[in-house]
């Protein structure tokens, strides 16, 4: 044989083994390529799904800050509400500033002071179903809340009387509910 034959069966060979191989190496660089992008993507949405579980803590744990500050707001309320069974409840408490006790022939409404009062009611006991005269009815009672009292409904007040609470209807003074002996 000559030469340029050897040469060429070599060559044919050669090609025939090669490419195959040059195509299995292609192949398996291209199922490489592939997993490894597969693992990207995995990783890529388990990042994605730690970071929304962070994310979700965080807003659990913010809620949760947020619950345990109104718990404490709403005690500190209740804290600084009136006592029926603290008779000193009033003391330190800014509208009581001028109040030095019972007056004889005054009345004290807190926040307005000491005001002068008709004899005949100054021991009075007001009872529900009676009437407020229209001289008393402009002592209103400025925070309700902090006597642990619902808002009044409309057309309703809650104004002092001596040392009650009365809940009267503005038009007529006719007394509704009566809470004695506050301060």
């Amino acid at each position: 044989m000559n030469r340029l034959t050897k040469a060429a069966i070599v060559a044919l060979a050669l090609t025939t083994t090669a490419a195959p191989l040059a195509a299995q190496a292609q192949n398996r660089d291209h199922r490489e390529y592939r997993q490894d992008r597969r693992d990207d993507r995995r990783d890529d949405r388990n990042d994605r799904r730690e970071w929304r579980q962070d994310q979700r803590n965080d807003r659990r744990e913010w809620r949760q800050d947020r619950r345990d500050d109104r718990r404490d707001w709403r005690q500190d309320q209740r804290a600084d509400r009136w006592d029926r069974n603290n008779r000193d409840w009033w003391r330190g408490r800014p509208e009581f500033r001028d109040y030095r006790g019972a007056r004889n022939g005054y009345w004290y409404a807190p926040g307005r002071g000491y005001y002068r009062v008709d004899p005949r009611y100054q021991s009075y006991r007001w009872r529900q179903g009676a009437y407020l005269p229209s001289a008393y009815r402009g002592y209103y009672v400025s925070d309700p809340y902090y006597y642990n009292l619902r808002p009044a409904p409309r057309g309703y007040r809650y104004v002092h009387a001596n040392n009650d609470i009365l809940l009267i209807a503005v038009a007529t003074g006719l007394i509704a509910s009566v809470l004695h002996d506050v301060y």
